[in-house]
């Protein structure tokens, strides 16, 4: 089969982590348009929000030249861009719980600005909008993603992937992130990884180093998931693993679908709406749809 990016099935660490929990909600977030304005639909979050107000303060620093990165009080970026987040678009209930999270990322950010290192290094930036490469071109499929930050060793000329977490729960031992993370990086840029780290921006003043994913695993680990979704997608097939009431993960979609939800805000592709907190699980996560 001919390369067609335009008809290739996309996955992404999101996407993935949709499908292995519940299918169904993986269709109601990657797959779904809600017919009326031909977008896909999200539900916001506080820690979605938070999450993505933090990443996106740190994501400017790497087009920022080393010796000028800090020049600039992060809390201060920060506070423009929660604006984007303030309060029902972050799907907070009041001005003390937007507060509360507003207060968390904060503090995160003076974190990294009191212990730089390697935030306050050399760094490398890929150069596409949405790193991508075909991890199957027989196949048709597509990995994707965004890697947080990749600092660059000079001395081997190498990489280092960090992938900032915002969320209180540690990541999974057997996750998929690190591995996926270190496929697209090997495929999207030149120079060799020889380092993967998670920074929990809550907790540790510097990153914690993790076994770095072995490239042939990783790439039989996500092609299997593509694969599956793929034929998922081929059969029209999305099941929710529980009853017919849905699961935790498909039951707020659902909720959306049937009108209970309020949207707040839309774009040229999304849809965000919210729910009145006790009907979302609330994860959390930092995670970027994709």
């Amino acid at each position: 089969m001919a390369k067609d990016k335009y008809t290739a099935i996309w996955i992404s660490h999101t996407s993935i982590n949709d499908y292995l929990k519940c299918p169904r909600a993986y269709f109601l977030k990657n797959v779904y348009k809600d017919p009326t304005t031909g977008h896909k639909i999200q539900i916001m979050t506080p820690s979605l929000a938070l999450g993505q107000a933090v990443h996106e303060v740190i994501d400017s620093l790497s087009g920022i030249p080393t010796s000028s990165r800090m020049d600039e009080s992060l809390v201060l970026k920060f506070d423009k861009v929660w604006e984007k987040f303030s309060g029902e678009k972050g799907g907070f209930v009041g001005v003390g719980d937007e507060h509360k999270f507003k207060e968390r990322g904060k503090a995160m950010l003076r974190r990294v600005m009191d212990n730089p290192g390697p935030i306050g290094k050399l760094a490398v930036k890929i150069q596409q909008e949405l790193p991508h490469y075909w991890i199957s071109e027989d196949e048709n499929i597509v990995l994707c993603g965004k890697v947080d930050w990749l600092e660059y060793d000079e001395a081997s000329d190498s990489v280092h992937i960090i992938d900032f977490k915002t969320g209180k729960k540690k990541e999974e031992e057997d996750s998929l992130q690190l591995p996926l993370y270190h496929l697209l990086v090997h495929h999207c840029q030149k120079r060799p990884v020889t380092q993967a780290s998670y920074w929990y921006l809550e907790t540790d003043d510097k990153p914690t180093q993790k076994l770095l994913p072995d490239l042939k695993e990783a790439h039989s680990r996500v092609i299997e998931i593509g694969r599956r979704i793929k034929l998922a997608r081929k059969l029209e097939k999305f099941d929710c693993p529980e009853d017919r009431n849905g699961c935790i993960h498909c039951r707020p979609m659902e909720k959306i679908l049937k009108g209970e939800g309020t949207l707040v805000d839309s774009n040229s592709q999304r849809d965000i709406y919210i729910l009145p907190r006790n009907e979302v699980v609330e994860e959390e996560t930092d995670s970027i749809i994709l």
